[in-house]
């Protein structure tokens, strides 16, 4: 199932009109290259995350010896 990139009601995949609003659909080739772009970004977005996460830490990690008072 897909949606009308106009008026967002749910149609079939194959149709090439919206039959609510009457906007032209896209075709399987554009869809296909989308929904791939789609996932790369997703991906890429998760190793960003996962890059983020592992410098707060690496950060959380430094800071925890500066952040006691010296043993004087």
């Amino acid at each position: 199932m897909g949606f009308c990139i106009n008026c967002g009601q749910q149609h079939q995949d194959g149709i090439r009109f919206c039959r609510f609003c009457g906007n032209q659909q896209p075709g399987d080739q554009l869809l296909m290259r989308l929904r791939q772009e789609a996932e790369q970004i997703h991906y890429m977005r998760l190793q960003m995350q996962a890059a983020q996460q592992a410098a707060q830490q690496q950060y959380a990690a430094n800071n925890q010896y500066q952040q006691q008072p010296p043993r004087w």
